[in-house]
């Protein structure tokens, strides 16, 4: 990596825990956090969702590439994407200098994530067969982007942290 962009850039499906590890991290390593999707509703005075119903999916994925585009020079702390975020076209070659780890989570564990659905209601009216479709389809793409996967199954947030920092390059 030349040195530009974030230290660390966690990606995975909404309720993976990316916001929470990343504030964690960003702390730990004393450098700032960034959460994508607030700053997709920054630019645009939306919520991700709400975004992807205005314009569509196609669209929203380009103006996430055209935010990303801009937010990764100005950021070296570390960075949340959007859960959909690394499978827009041109995402996965901006993320390949970067140091990336993919926070995985299985079905079961989402379902139980409190808020998930409300925060997300492109999942209703059936959570379980979305977000299985959702995991089967992103899966593939989190994984070729990122450096390491850690799991994060029932797992308290300090010792997924802790997996997260091993992972890292020696700096």
């Amino acid at each position: 990596m030349s040195g530009d962009g974030p230290v660390l850039v966690l990606v995975g499906p909404p309720g993976s825990g990316k916001s929470t590890i990343g504030k964690l991290a960003a702390e730990r390593l004393g450098v700032g956090f960034r959460d994508f999707d607030d700053d997709m509703e920054a630019e645009h005075g939306k919520e991700a969702g709400d975004l992807v119903v205005d314009f569509g999916r196609e669209r929203f994925q380009e103006l996430e590439h055209e935010l990303l585009v801009r937010v990764l020079p100005q950021h070296d702390g570390v960075l949340a994407l959007g859960g959909g975020t690394p499978t827009a076209p041109g995402v996965p070659e901006l993320l390949a200098p970067l140091h990336v780890v993919f926070l995985d989570v299985d079905l079961d564990h989402l379902l139980k994530r409190e808020g998930l659905v409300a925060l997300h209601p492109w999942l209703m009216p059936n959570p379980r067969a979305h977000l299985r479709q959702m995991l089967t389809e992103r899966r593939p793409i989190y994984t070729r982007v990122a450096d390491a996967t850690v799991e994060t199954n029932g797992r308290d947030p300090q010792d997924i942290l802790e997996d997260v920092l091993a992972a890292m390059p020696v700096r």
